[in-house]
């Protein structure tokens, strides 16, 4: 940490990123570039983390150099903060090193009070520019540094335009603007208790402190666990000289992008508003003009613009996601970022980039996030029932995709629906910020204003998420339950359908089919294929699963778990006759009725996977599991099971375990019923001989784990059980079959004894899922009712189910892994618990050394290009 923190824009580059924010250190970098940049000032992510460190306060040295570096602003532009004749006016806008797009806090205009709004208004020879300045002002600065809510400003506007009888809010007057600032006024005074204040430092560093504590605001800190964005990070606040959009019709704002962020299409794309500031194009409450019609509006500004964006893509090697403002007909650059896009965009602008000759193909890896290709592989809508259905009404397609769900109108009601697995789709007229938490738990998005760069627009293309935008006829009843469009009337837990390529909404629930992936999908992953090390495999229980993982690029089954294939109807009997059986041959004539189901079950895995490595976990959960609860279901049992209904009742009590998951299952059922794993075995090794035999050209060889070890000598009990019966196989079978016996590393004494653990087992599967348990001391079904309040008092950023804690299980797996090695140098090592799908975690997997990482089947695509980008990193 540096004794500096503010630096002038021209003071910064690209690279001091980490410093600066992401906006901070490109607006310095167009700066240095020669490009029309406002002049202005930086305040690092430095002071942010020091705000906090200091119990939220700015501290009185940093306070000293911002105000020095406001006297440098007031030289270079010969203005002064409060001077009447010439008087400064600054925004200050967040910015985090990782973009953040409406997540964080805007104030424009700071620096007007009464006497500089009527001496603007006077100098500018332009009342109405001046009042519509300040009342903007007035307003963001209530909401944003005193919090108190937008909403009672929105309706002293509606409240006017009703009155005045006019629908937009640039039809208003000077003089109906000039008393609007005054209701505003006397309204923050109603909910501050206070009167707005009029001094232009003490307004700066209420911006500024707003600024810092919006970097804990819930929907960043949501954001951010979204994202795996660090807390520590904080945000640098950028304060700059303000240039005007609502000046008149030679003036406007505009956001612009250098290629379709949609489709990835090459060419301009974007908004615009005359007569506007930056915040009406982004929060959709006027819909704007297509940036292609700047043009015609002014054609000289139009290709300096078009200059600007051509050489900053070139620049960045990126699609660039400007902001501008025009005022009185000069051309002024507000940001530029690495525009967000949606997975399809994101493939073929990372190709496009490669066929131009601007970035290798290394870098088209690197670029994509891996969490995107999620949207790229899940469903699209049915042709034939899209062509069946008629639209009700067509906004913009502002993030493609298909989506149906039912109705819900606010954020909250969507996120606890969501959570509850209920598909819903968000219909709001905008969204805000506020709402990411509902979006996030949505099938898809409506709105009834804004356009293709509005909020809703920009946070659900960076999501995945099927949006609709800008669709200007849906009416809202009063009471906001319910809306109207095409005549029909659609309340809350109604089935809408959205497709996000179209824009066209329908009144109705529509099928969906898998997703076509297209030839940048397939280039990309070429590529990461080229440069990963670590191999990919799937979880897969069936053999639908493993063809699917195949198509998606899976190299094998890194688990497969058999219990899962005894809750068929036609098994369960089967299980829970052995389970109820009183001796060994009781529980044998049993089993033997699993076998041959349990061998078709590993024929068919074996077929699916055409020769690729399947790791087989034998029998894991506790065998109460098995067994009804509900007092019909054991009647019927008992009755099928020829015993009395108390003694199934007596079986059943003497399952029941206070802490299941530490309880009697994974090895310890071998143990106790060694028939059970010698059964198993049978059916795997039975399987692949008659796929082999079948499929000479393969060469299968079963990987058999066995779970849950803590002790080296359970571990060569029940290996013993399993090599005697293979062994004796395979003998009599006539054909040379290998096969390797491994375990799970899923219980901390098991990692830290790994060296003698390896002198049994030929691989190492990490199962991250009991792991975690394990070590963290919580079950991962229980942890949710604890977790939020661990987020909200910082003890937790993330979620230890989801990203892999690498400081303490990850240690554990880093000690096993060289534990392990050092016994057997040639022993196999890989992850099977979700955290293999993770980008995150698949990167300490890289680091600690891992053959291969093995995740649901949908996630392999997102395994494979992370584990290329892990190999990148760590080259």
């Amino acid at each position: 940490m540096t004794d500096k923190y503010v630096y002038e824009f021209s003071e910064g580059d690209a690279s001091m990123k980490n410093l600066l924010g992401g906006k901070g250190a490109n607006l310095a970098e167009m700066t240095g570039l020669g490009m029309p940049v406002p002049q202005g000032f930086t305040i690092t992510t430095e002071a942010c983390t020091q705000y906090y460190a200091d119990g939220e306060q700015i501290n009185d040295a940093i306070k000293a150099e911002i105000l020095t570096y406001v006297g440098k602003l007031e030289e270079m532009t010969g203005k002064k903060f409060g001077d009447l004749d010439n008087p400064l006016l600054v925004s200050v806008r967040s910015g985090a090193r990782a973009s953040m797009p409406g997540m964080m806090d805007t104030i424009l205009n700071l620096g007007m009070n009464d006497e500089v709004a009527a001496r603007f208004a006077e100098k500018t020879n332009n009342p109405r520019f001046a009042y519509d300045s300040y009342r903007r002002f007035i307003q963001m600065y209530s909401d944003v540094v005193m919090e108190v809510g937008k909403s009672y400003f929105e309706k002293l506007i509606d409240e006017m335009k009703e009155s005045r009888g006019v629908k937009l809010d640039t039809e208003l007057t000077a003089d109906d603007l000039k008393e609007l600032a005054e209701k505003f006024k006397a309204q923050y005074a109603e909910k501050v208790g206070s009167d707005f204040p009029s001094d232009p430092v003490e307004q700066l560093f209420g911006a500024i402190k707003a600024v810092f504590r919006s970097w804990d605001n819930p929907r960043a800190v949501y954001y951010r666990r979204m994202n795996d964005i660090p807390g520590s990070w904080g945000t640098a606040v950028n304060v700059q000289s303000m240039v005007f959009g609502n000046t008149g019709d030679t003036s406007g704002t505009g956001v612009a992008f250098s290629r379709n962020p949609a489709t990835g299409e090459s060419g301009l794309f974007g908004e615009f508003l005359m007569n506007a500031q930056g915040e009406d194009v982004v929060a959709g409450i006027r819909t704007p003009e297509t940036i292609d019609q700047l043009k015609d509006e002014n054609p000289a500004v139009y290709a300096q613009f078009a200059d600007i964006v051509s050489r900053l893509e070139n620049h960045y090697a990126d699609m660039q996601d400007m902001e501008f403002t025009i005022e009185d007909g000069k051309l002024f650059m507000l940001q530029t970022r690495n525009g967000k896009r949606t997975a399809a965009a994101a493939f073929k602008i990372a190709c496009d980039l490669v066929d131009e000759g601007k970035i290798t193909p290394e870098k088209a890896v690197a670029m994509i996030d891996p969490k995107q290709i999620d949207a790229l592989l899940h469903p699209q809508f049915d042709t034939a029932e899209l062509k069946a259905a008629t639209p009700i009404g067509k906004g913009l397609p502002a993030s493609p995709g298909a989506a149906c769900g039912k109705v819900s109108f606010t954020a909250e009601d969507a996120a606890a629906r969501g959570r509850n697995g209920e598909p819903v789709i968000l219909v709001r007229l905008e969204t805000t910020p506020e709402d990411i938490e509902g979006m996030h738990h949505s099938q898809g998005i409506l709105t009834a204003r804004g356009g293709m760069t509005s909020h809703a627009a920009v946070v659900a293309r960076g999501m995945g998420t099927c949006c609709v935008s800008g669709l200007g006829d849906i009416a809202f009843a009063a009471d906001g339950k319910s809306f109207t469009l095409a005549g029909q009337t659609f309340s809350e837990s109604d089935w809408i359908s959205l497709d996000g390529s179209t824009g066209n909404v329908y009144g109705q629930q529509i099928a969906t089919v898998p997703a076509e992936i297209g030839g940048y999908f397939g280039r990309i992953m070429e590529w990461a294929d080229q440069y990963r090390t670590m191999k990919v495999r799937t979880n897969a229980d069936t053999p639908a699963d493993a063809r699917q993982a195949r198509e998606f690029g899976a190299e094998g089954i890194g688990l497969c778990r058999t219990e899962h294939m005894f809750f068929e109807p036609d098994r369960i009997a089967a299980i829970r006759e052995m389970i109820v059986s009183k001796t060994v041959e009781q529980r044998e004539v049993a089993l033997a009725k699993l076998l041959p189901m349990q061998r078709g079950d590993f024929e068919g895995i074996y077929e699916a996977m055409e020769g690729y490595p399947v790791t087989v976990r034998l029998l894991d959960p506790p065998l109460h599991e098995f067994l009804p609860t509900d007092s019909d279901d054991i009647v019927a049992l008992a009755a099928d099971m020829n015993i009395s209904v108390d003694e199934l009742k007596n079986v059943i009590a003497s399952l029941h375990e206070f802490n299941p998951m530490m309880g009697h299952r994974g090895c310890r059922l071998d143990v106790t019923y060694p028939e059970i794993g010698a059964m198993q075995t049978r059916a795997i090794i039975e399987a692949a001989i008659n796929v082999q035999k079948a499929h000479p050209e393969w060469t299968i060889v079963p990987e058999i784990m066995i779970p849950l070890v803590g002790e080296v000598k359970e571990l060569a009990f029940v290996k013993n059980i399993v090599t005697s019966t293979a062994d004796a196989i395979i003998a009599d079978s006539g054909i040379a079959l290998e096969y390797k016996v491994g375990t799970m590393i899923e219980i901390p004494r098991a990692a830290i004894t790994a060296d003698e653990i390896a002198k049994e087992a030929e691989f190492f599967s990490f199962g991250t899922n009991d792991l975690t348990q394990m070590t963290f001391g919580f079950s991962r079904d229980d942890a949710g009712k604890f977790l939020d309040a661990y987020y909200d008092k910082k003890i937790y950023e993330n979620d230890p189910f989801a990203r892999l804690d690498t400081e303490g299980v990850g240690k554990l797996v880093k000690t096993a892994v060289e534990l392990g090695t050092q016994t057997r140098p040639d022993i196999k090592l890989g992850i099977c618990g979700e955290h293999g799908g993770d980008p995150s975690s698949i990167e300490f997997c890289q680091k600690v050394g891992l053959n291969y990482v093995s995740c649901s089947p949908f996630r392999v695509p997102i395994a494979r290009l992370a584990a290329a980008q892990s190999a990148l990193n760590n080259k």
